[in-house]
């Protein structure tokens, strides 16, 4: 503020300096003006020999001489001096038109004092015409705007910086309010909300903008706690067996049975293992932005090869049309399928059936469905969640850790897809639909259309 004071005094400063010299520059080119134009009038009466004595002028601070190359007077008008010439002759240049400032006393009019000079006569008989006005108007009008300008200056300073002081104070005092509310929230390091301005301006849409960050930044903090705070509680699980395992063990010594000791130390090694994977895919997959795979991958081919892991009659692979191709990454489609199909194993009674078609024009749809319980309608969007298992499904020896379908999740989204649940056609079940992008074999993806 202070600094914007201080710039604004020197401003009006340099405008008031160029004020003054402009005033007094269009004054002294009026004198020289009148000057001159007496100046040459007398000229013309000059040169057609017609002097008249004494020199008619018009004004009490005019004085009018003409003068011959000797210096003598030839004229005056009647306040002027006959003997001694306004301006010397040495100070003269003949033959040109002059401006000069020669002192009041010479004059005899109140100073400061302006002497034109013009050439006149013949050359036979050179005559210079002088025009001598007084600059004591001129003196007096700059004198009064300095004094006023002298008077005013400061007080224009103080009202305008009293001025800026309330407009800027009321400008920045929202500003303040959310630099107040940034502090508070920073303090308690907690959720909160910033102050909106009740004026709709950019300080309005600024503070709306920052609490829709701050909503935003909480949201994730709290799916990042709740995302640790599950980790950590899957990790202790198997961690814990495998101590009681050990420490039973260790305990009976020698009536140890070590085949059925290393068998559920494997076992929960290997859970712990999947685990820790899945949780480094997800932490990738937040990492790294949503973007579409380098190449077709053939949807049925890659149906028959997840099948394939399964030899036993309840996984079954519907025939398809021909080559369905989509743009993706392959390992993650795959992983995406084998999720899909593991689940449907875990959960179904008899069968599970895998099928590609083609879907509209921009996508093909594949399916995977199983005869089980099925879920229930209003479970099926939270399944996705991360470390979300239904009552059913919690039982450590048959469910997984809650992860499987929220990869999914995030590897569909990555390959431009959707994925649904819906009923299986029979009295129970469950059918996963999955749409993905559809494109010729070895060439690029469609156009992006919305999602289904």
């Amino acid at each position: 503020m202070a600094l914007g004071v201080f710039g604004l005094t020197i401003g009006l400063a340099l405008g008031g300096v160029v004020l003054l010299g402009a005033l007094r520059f269009v004054l002294q080119r009026n004198v020289d003006t009148e000057a001159f134009r007496t100046a040459d009038a007398v000229a013309l009466l000059a040169a057609e020999d017609a002097l008249p004595d004494p020199l008619p002028v018009a004004g009490g601070q005019v004085r009018v001489q003409v003068i011959d190359a000797q210096g003598r007077v030839r004229a005056a008008s009647i306040d002027a001096d006959r003997l001694v010439p306004m301006a010397r002759p040495e100070w003269l240049d003949t033959g040109h038109r002059q401006r000069l400032d020669v002192p009041a006393e010479r004059v005899g009019l109140r100073g400061p004092v302006r002497v034109v000079a013009v050439p006149a006569g013949t050359s036979a008989d050179p005559l210079t015409v002088l025009v001598a006005r007084s600059m004591a108007d001129v003196r007096q009008s700059t004198h009064v705007v300095r004094t006023i300008l002298l008077v005013a200056f400061p007080l224009l300073v103080v009202v305008l910086a009293g001025v800026a002081w309330r407009v800027v104070g009321a400008t920045l005092r929202p500003v303040e309010a959310l630099r107040r509310g940034a502090e508070e929230i920073t303090g308690r390091a907690g959720a909160g909300r910033l102050p909106v301005p009740a004026s709709a301006d950019e300080i309005h849409r600024l503070a709306v903008t920052l609490n829709g960050m701050l909503g935003r930044l909480e949201s994730a903090r709290a799916r990042q706690r709740a995302f640790v705070s599950d980790a950590a509680h899957e990790l202790r699980s198997p961690l814990a067996n495998i101590r009681t395992e050990l420490e039973v063990a260790q305990r009976l010594a020698d009536r140890t049975d070590w085949t059925a000791v290393t068998g559920n130390l494997l076992a929960d090694t290997e859970r712990l293992s999947r685990l820790v994977d899945d949780l480094l895919l997800l932490a990738r997959l937040d990492e790294m932005p949503a973007s579409r795979g380098t190449g077709p991958v053939d949807l049925a081919a890659l149906l028959s090869e997840v099948a394939a892991r399964y030899p036993s009659p309840p996984v079954r692979v519907e025939p398809s049309p021909g080559p369905l191709w989509t743009a993706g990454n392959e390992a993650e489609l795959r992983r995406v399928l084998a999720n899909l199909v593991d689940n449907a194993v875990r959960h179904a009674q008899s069968s599970v059936v895998l099928a590609v078609e083609p879907h509209e024009t921009a996508y093909h749809l594949v399916t995977v469905t199983d005869d089980g319980p099925g879920i229930a309608a209003a479970d099926r969007g939270r399944v996705f969640d991360r470390f979300t298992r239904l009552d059913d499904g919690r039982g450590r020896d048959h469910g997984g850790a809650g992860l499987g379908l929220a990869i999914v999740w995030e590897l569909v989204r990555r390959a431009g897809g959707t994925i649904t649940l819906a009923d299986a056609d029979g009295p129970h079940g469950l059918r996963v639909r999955l749409l993905l992008p559809a494109t010729p074999a070895g060439g690029e993806p469609p156009p992006t259309v919305a999602r289904p």
